[in-house]
């Protein structure tokens, strides 16, 4: 079998280990619900999540509501109205559809119960302008810190001051009635104030903290949105339990369980990667090239694997995503060694504003580009990977995949 076959099986079953199905539901069965119970399923892994909790509950589900990215739902669900929104940046189709959440919070009453499901991608699903604010003013600022290098946490820090719903505020519209949260965290060290903005969660960043992040990526904001940069968020909620059900951690466990069934040694080199796509490419690429040298401790047949989030500051007017940008890179270490692999991935199948959940390269990848008239180093300066990986068969597609928790690269060498 070769080392693009077993790169292919380790992809499906990362994936499929990793689907929140099982999660929800041992969440569901150690918690107590009291009286009638409402559903709000928010993020890419909505759908998904809010199918287990459906399955589960059966008829005690009154009724719910799922917002998801546009082409993730799967199908009906019974009691439960589906949404679709724009993803990264909110769209009109995400202001509508939380305000159906919304309403439905304003029915609960004294006794009643609000499941809350919410995964990766909440923050651009699930918004409300706070008074004063409009929706251009969510996306530009969401455009710009995207484009800046910003970090998720750095990113949200900014959303939930603009935000009616995230930051806690959601929960206390849900008040009185309790809220139970089942989380899928796609934020590296389980941040609960980050993971979709927080809208169960008290925060924990204060108005300084999102003054240095304007500061830091020299961000350009009118007077409605620095009004609200010096309005403090809400610090304390009193009717939220939360459970979280998956996290980068679970990610990088099914690619070393994966790596091991195919005869690899696997080591988990970190699941806090958090850098510049272009620079953990350079690093990652490294590894593998001396693997191959042996000028390390990793001994052939290996599986070193790292999991996390990287950035991409975007100077270049290309397509691409962080997964891809980062197996991009890593090639050029990696050119003309036989038996060494790197891929990327990003669990939720859609990396960047692209069709591809990320990239795979090999030691004939630099000449493949050649041969299409592709500089590498050129395609990195335009943040054009998506392209460049599609010349060379380098994409990994995968549609949808109903999970989100964060991104996993591994390098095989065979």
């Amino acid at each position: 079998m070769s080392i693009h076959n077993d790169a292919q099986q380790m992809i499906k079953s990362i994936i499929a280990d990793n689907m929140p199905r099982h999660a929800v539901e041992n969440a569901l069965r150690a918690h107590d619900f009291c009286g009638k119970i409402y559903l709000v399923a928010i993020g890419k892994a909505a759908w998904t999540m809010a199918q287990a909790a459906s399955d589960f509950l059966g008829n005690k589900l009154e009724r719910g509501i799922v917002v998801t990215k546009y082409d993730h739902s799967q199908g009906v669900l019974p009691n439960i109205d589906i949404y679709e929104a724009g993803h990264p940046v909110a769209d009109e189709a995400t202001i509508a559809a939380t305000a159906k959440c919304i309403e439905l919070t304003q029915s609960l009453g004294e006794g009643d119960e609000l499941l809350f499901l919410v995964s990766g991608g909440g923050s651009a699903l699930f918004e409300k302008p706070l008074d004063g604010l409009g929706l251009a003013d969510i996306q530009d600022a969401t455009e710009q810190l995207l484009k800046s290098g910003a970090d998720i946490v750095e990113i949200n820090m900014i959303r939930k001051r603009f935000s009616a719903v995230k930051a806690g505020r959601f929960a206390q519209m849900a008040a009185p009635a309790k809220v139970f949260a089942v989380i899928l965290s796609d934020v590296l060290g389980d941040r609960l104030d980050s993971i979709a903005s927080g809208p169960a969660v008290p925060d924990a960043s204060t108005v300084a903290d999102a003054q240095k992040v304007v500061e830091k990526y020299n961000l350009q904001l009118n007077d409605a949105q620095r009004k609200y940069l010096l309005e403090e968020t809400p610090k304390t909620i009193d009717n939220v339990k939360t459970v979280i059900t998956g996290s980068v951690a679970t990610l990088t466990a099914a690619a070393e369980k994966a790596a091991s069934r195919l005869g690899y040694t696997p080591t988990v080199l970190t699941t806090t990667l958090n850098c510049e796509a272009a620079e953990a490419g350079r690093l990652m690429g490294s590894i593998a090239a001396d693997t191959d040298a042996g000028r390390n401790t990793f001994t052939r047949p290996c599986a070193i694997i790292a999991g996390g989030e990287t950035v991409v500051t975007v100077k270049g007017k290309g397509k691409g995503g962080r997964n891809q940008e980062l197996a991009l890179s890593a090639a050029k270490a990696i050119a003309g060694l036989d038996g060494v692999l790197i891929f990327s991935l990003g669990s939720d199948g859609t990396d960047g504003p692209t069709d591809a959940a990320g990239g795979i390269v090999d030691g004939a990848t630099i000449a493949g580009l050649k041969a299409k008239g592709l500089d590498v180093d050129k395609v990195l300066a335009n943040n054009d990977s998506y392209t460049a990986l599609g010349a060379v068969d380098g994409l990994i597609v995968t549609g949808p995949t109903g999970t989100n928790v964060n991104d996993v690269t591994v390098i095989l060498c065979r």
